[in-house]
């Protein structure tokens, strides 16, 4: 018999009195969205200064809104666009679960290119701020996800497998923890010690590095964690995750040849 970690039986919800409950999961997107907008007011005392604190103030509605509206747009679209066209009702139960990073990441990524528009910025003025911050909001969903028990890793018999309430008596990797870790802990001190070096002059550097990071991470622990049921492995041993992540690589690559083409114009 394998041995294995036993799994935190911590509640999914919080609080609960009567039919009003706050869960972990919606309380990371919460706490993830005021921790990132205090940040990104912090990172507008350093150079270039394009934007004032408050303007950040105005934005944490547009990220909310992409966030959340992406996030589940992304999940119907990417994930089950067949059980969403025969279930068109079931859409709007976000509380049901189901949410795409991609997607959020599409919406807040519209929500930047309508805010710079209408504050007079340049695209990536406002999107390096946001990128750098991102990793606080990732943390903090995989934590949850991690509480929740969902989105666990394959079978291993690794001394830190646990075994999943939902994931049937097999020892699994917590692949949760290790997005948390990459995605969140490791890219986020990355950002950090870049924006200490001044990258946030070099318009385009801070959101190429995030997203290589991120869809490097996200490919990385796709081969540890379980395929979605109802998708699979798609492409020979390749999950969704790890389709939808390589044009973020591919993109950030081309964002940072363009920063550096930029600067050397300049």
């Amino acid at each position: 018999m394998l041995y294995a970690l036993p799994f935190p039986a911590i509640d999914p919800v919080l609080i609960e009195i009567g039919p009003f409950a706050v869960r972990w999961y919606a309380l990371s997107y919460i706490v993830g969205l005021l921790l990132a907008w205090r940040y990104c007011r912090a990172l507008t005392k350093r150079p270039p200064n394009a934007l004032d604190a408050e303007a950040f103030d105005d934005f944490l509605l547009w990220a909310t809104l992409g966030v959340v509206l992406g996030g589940r747009l992304g999940y119907v679209i990417f994930y089950q666009p067949g059980f969403f066209l025969e279930n068109p009702g079931r859409i709007l139960a976000v509380w049901q679960g189901g949410m795409s990073f991609h997607g959020g990441l599409i919406g807040v990524l519209l929500a930047i290119g309508l805010f710079a528009r209408q504050r007079g910025v340049h695209y990536f003025t406002v999107a390096d701020i946001v990128g750098a911050a991102t990793p606080i909001g990732l943390l903090l969903g995989r934590i949850a996800n991690f509480i929740n028990g969902e989105l666990y890793g394959r079978a291993s018999d690794l001394p830190w497998a646990m075994v999943f309430p939902t994931g049937g008596p097999a020892p699994r990797h917590p692949s949760q923890l290790y997005e948390a870790a990459l995605e969140g802990l490791l890219l986020f001190a990355l950002l950090y010690w870049l924006v200490r070096l001044g990258w946030l002059e070099r318009t385009g550097s801070i959101s190429g590095v995030f997203l290589i990071g991120y869809g490097l991470g996200r490919g990385v622990v796709e081969f540890f964690r379980e395929p979605d049921a109802h998708l699979g492995f798609i492409l020979g041993p390749f999950t969704m995750g790890q389709l939808l992540s390589l044009p973020l690589i591919l993109a950030g690559i081309a964002i940072l040849l363009w920063s550096r083409r930029r600067m050397q114009t300049a």
